[in-house]
């Protein structure tokens, strides 16, 4: 039998083994499929048949039920049905037996021996044929005998059998074929493919329940409203269950005593921690749903769970919660079970909820924290008292996810229609403004507005409002808050005081200001509030400090993906993003950009994209992708001016300067890198000037501003003590504007330089060039192959260019293979140099613009240039030297 692929098994994911494993047998002979109900056995069962018919062999199916169990003969009667023409055709005894087995004749049937030897022919006869049996389990004593019978003897016959069972003794003697759960990653791909608007925080607890469960994962989805699926609407605990999953687990529980049902539901209502009350733990370990360990009770499979749960009557899920509730040893646990077991409004539950929820929120559990608070609404007597929770649980929403917040906040508005907005509905507003279609300015009223030191969330909005003015970037901005934090007495919570200076204004740090941030930075390793660890690296990032705070943003990104806040983790990405383009490290700064942006688009963060965009920005300056570079800073740019975000039009700004400087365009760069601070200043609110002085510098001296890049330069001086890097940048930048240039030597000695390799490599490139301009080449070689080797590494190819024709001016030999192109490199830098746009190069050769740039970015060091201005000489210069046909001068084209 000839068994050709079908589209069958391409849907079964995760199943190509198992698929590969039953296509050995469907020429002849027998295997059997062993697995849990629900692990996709009876899926793979179609698969084959599919396979099957497709090459044109019969498919003959039986199934097992408990209905025809104690019928003899009925499963085989399902089987050979389609054949029972084919009976007459047998030797007389093989008929008779088979068509009284079959019910075709009145009469006892012969033996089981006869039966199945007829059985046997007439199959041989029909081939090729696949026979299928679902639930062999369930098939009656003396079909499962024949079936047996036939598994063993069908080799070469040119029939085979596939069945299915859920225990491997069920046919002794052939093959068996374990159906295990899926794979993760196939069990994530499924639900995508079924469920394309599963959120993330959704689709992973789907997969934590359904442990690979094909039936799970189609089933506990569906059982989702659309609501819950896209993560507006927050998910039940337990989950709810299918039909067929709850018809499943009725078939194990129904049976079960009362006393025992109990004792389950006990222990599913009360969490991983087990039962907290006494229970006789050997009739719970003799269902099999649950596991006991040195007395803690704990499901065997989440399901389970969720199938006692669910199976339960409610009246007996409040009781079980309220006996819970008398033996709960936390507030946190004794509120929720309370609040589960009441039924209409109740003050004092809602109060002990929000309790809890406060301390959820503390623990940086703001997912709890909403749930809680969401509930004590739910249980508040009065309209005041539900509007405010209302609103609150809308605020806390905001860290987790922002769909759903317009509703909370709608909600609130309707439970005390007279009530004036409140501070948590307008921190919760300032999230949906910044996110949405409107601008700082009006987050900023906002918050402003609401603004109340007698209330428990004013800290809240404060830092709301510190994120505000940190995006606007403005100093009319900062007035309002400086003052409200400057009222709050006996003073400002830590993290605050420090966002006023570190986040604000790094550059005018104080000494205290930068020994309390290196004391909490040495306390981030015991840090459990995400929250807190995302403020800490903010403060850290422009004080060049976060390489101390990675690993714990490292933790808040882990533990996000595991469901917890989401703006968080996104603000981790952030942090962790734009330190590792400082560090070097710049394929990870891609990455996370990249991870981050996918995020906030899943979750509405719009703002938080553009942090994010920069730091992907930086990267591609530095890599010489002048496309990239532009197409991200334009974006900032138009998206800065629409919504008065004037630190991304710094962010943007500086980008350019970058790239500008990369390809040599030094007024450019001047004119770029003013937009961040005017010379001779490091401006105020702009944290971004202590990362771009440097680029102000050269460029300045490039363009003959001496004036301007010395002042430039004293301003750096100032602040050169905050970090080593500055002390670099400093040393540097008051170097390049000394003509002794003595400062250069200082510049690269300072201790730790080495963890910001791309702004020490400038720093050797400017020092190389003066050194060569004062005819010191062999020390000028030095620190110019020194940059050079840095450069190559982080791939910031129009530096690398910089840095090997300043090599060549210097009398150094290129470095191996500099100078030599493949033939597309050569055929691109052609076409480049008769003065083709990008575009239009990969139109000829059938490639896209950005491939085209990438390839003229690995021409230009190995032609020792910067831009393509200078390929038509350096190709002339050169002769064309390539990998693979030899010299092909630029006059031969």
């Amino acid at each position: 039998m000839v068994v050709r692929g079908t589209q069958a098994g391409a849907a079964l994911l995760g199943r190509d083994d198992e698929i590969e494993a039953i296509a050995t047998v469907l020429g002849g002979g027998a295997l059997l499929l062993t697995g849990a109900a629900g692990s996709g056995r009876s899926a793979l069962l179609e698969a084959a048949a599919e396979r099957a018919t497709a090459s044109g062999v019969r498919v003959l199916r039986g199934a097992g039920s408990d209905f025809e169990a104690d019928l003899p003969y009925a499963g085989l009667n399902q089987l050979l049905w389609p054949l029972r023409a084919g009976v007459d055709g047998l030797g007389s005894a093989h008929r008779d037996a088979l068509r009284s087995a079959m019910g075709l004749d009145t009469g006892p049937a012969d033996d089981r021996l006869v039966v199945a030897t007829a059985t046997l022919t007439l199959l041989t006869r029909a081939a090729p044929v696949l026979l299928l049996v679902d639930d062999l389990h369930r098939v009656d004593p003396a079909s499962a005998t024949v079936v047996g019978f036939l598994a063993r003897r069908l080799d070469g016959s040119g029939a085979a059998l596939l069945a299915a069972t859920d225990a491997a003794g069920d046919l002794p003697g052939i093959g068996a074929l374990a159906i295990g759960p899926l794979a993760e990653s196939a069990a994530s791909a499924l639900l995508t493919a079924r469920f394309p608007d599963l959120a993330g925080p959704v689709l992973r607890r789907l997969l934590a329940a359904a442990q690979g469960s094909p039936l799970a994962l189609h089933e506990l989805p569906a059982a989702l409203t659309a609501a819950q699926r896209t993560g507006s609407r927050d998910l039940p605990d337990p989950l709810p269950l299918g039909p067929r999953l709850t018809a499943l687990y009725g078939t194990r529980l129904d049976p079960l005593p009362a006393p025992t049902r109990r004792l389950l539901l006990l222990v599913a209502l009360d969490g991983p921690a087990g039962p907290a009350v006494a229970a006789d733990l050997a009739d719970l370990e003799r269902t099999d749903l649950v596991a006991i360990d040195a007395g803690r009770v704990r499901f065997r499979d989440p399901l389970a769970r969720s199938a006692v749960v669910a199976l339960a009557r409610p009246g007996e899920r409040r009781a079980a919660h309220r006996v819970l509730a008398e033996s709960a040893d936390h507030p946190e646990r004794r509120a929720w079970h309370l609040a589960r077991a009441t039924l209409g409004p109740d003050e004092r539950v809602a109060g002990l909820l929000m309790r809890a929820a406060h301390t959820h929120r503390r623990r940086g559990d703001a997912a709890g924290a909403f749930a809680a608070m969401v509930r004590a609404a739910d249980l508040s007597p009065r309209g005041a008292d539900r509007s405010r929770r209302l609103a609150e649980a809308a605020s806390v929403r905001a860290d987790v996810d922002l769909r759903g917040v317009s509703r909370l906040l709608g909600d609130a508005r309707h439970a005390d229609p007279g009530r004036r907005g409140s501070v948590p509905a307008a921190v919760a507003s300032a999230h949906l403004v910044l996110n949405d279609e409107g601008d700082v300015d009006t987050a900023h009223r906002l918050l402003v507005g609401a603004l109340d030191d007698r209330d428990p969330a004013h800290i809240d909005a404060l830092q709301a409002l510190l994120t505000v003015c940190a995006l606007g970037g403005r100093d009319e901005l900062w007035a309002p808050f400086r003052a409200a934090v400057g009222r709050l007495r006996p003073g400002p919570p830590t993290l605050l005081a420090l966002g006023a200076s570190l986040v604000a204004d790094p550059a005018r740090a104080t000494p205290g200001d930068l020994a309390l941030l290196d004391d909490l930075i040495g306390r981030l390793h015991d840090e459990i509030d995400p929250a807190r660890v995302v403020a800490v690296g903010w403060a850290a990032l422009f004080t060049d400090r976060m390489p101390a705070c990675r690993e714990a943003h490292r933790r808040v990104v882990r533990d996000g993906r595991r469901g917890g806040a989401v703006i968080a983790v996104v603000r981790a990405l952030v942090n962790l993003c734009l330190d590792s383009v400082r560090t070097g490290r710049w394929d990870e700064a891609t990455r996370l950009a990249a991870e981050g942006q996918a995020l906030c688009a899943a979750h509405g963060y719009q703002t938080l994209r553009w942090p994010l965009r920069f730091g992907a920005a930086l990267v591609a300056a530095g890599q010489g992708d002048q496309a990239t570079t532009q197409d991200l800073a334009g974006r900032m740019l138009r998206w800065a001016a629409a919504h008065g975000a004037h630190s991304m039009s710094r962010a943007a700004h500086h980008a350019l300067a970058v790239a500008a400087l990369g390809r040599g365009d030094a007024e450019e760069a001047y004119r770029h890198a003013i937009e961040v601070s005017p010379p001779g200043t490091l401006a105020a609110n702009a944290p971004l000037a202590l990362w771009s002085a440097a680029d102000l510098v050269e460029a300045a001296t490039r363009t003959g501003r001496e004036a301007e890049a010395a002042a430039h330069a004293a301003a750096l001086e100032r602040v050169a003590a905050l970090s080593p890097r500055l002390g670099l940048v400093a040393a540097a930048a008051t170097a390049t504007v000394d003509p002794s240039g003595e400062r250069f030597v200082a510049a690269v000695r300072v201790p730790g330089a080495e963890r910001w390799p791309f702004d020490l490599a400038r720093v050797r490139l400017s020092y190389g060039e003066w050194l060569r301009r004062h005819h010191a080449t062999s020390a000028a070689r030095e620190q110019l192959a020194a940059a050079r080797q840095v450069f190559e590494q982080l791939g910031a190819a129009p530096w690398t260019a910089r840095a090997e024709a300043e090599l060549r001016a210097a009398g150094a030999t290129p470095a191996a293979g500099t100078a030599v192109l493949t033939p597309q490199e050569r055929e691109i830098a052609l076409l480049a140099a008769t003065g083709l746009t990008n575009k239009e190069i990969g139109q000829r050769l059938h490639l896209s613009h950005r491939t085209v740039g990438a390839h003229l970015y690995r021409v230009f060091p190995k032609l020792g240039i910067g831009s393509r201005a200078a390929l038509r000489d350096a190709l002339s210069l050169e002769g064309m030297t390539t990998g693979a046909d030899g010299p092909a001068p630029f006059a031969h084209q």
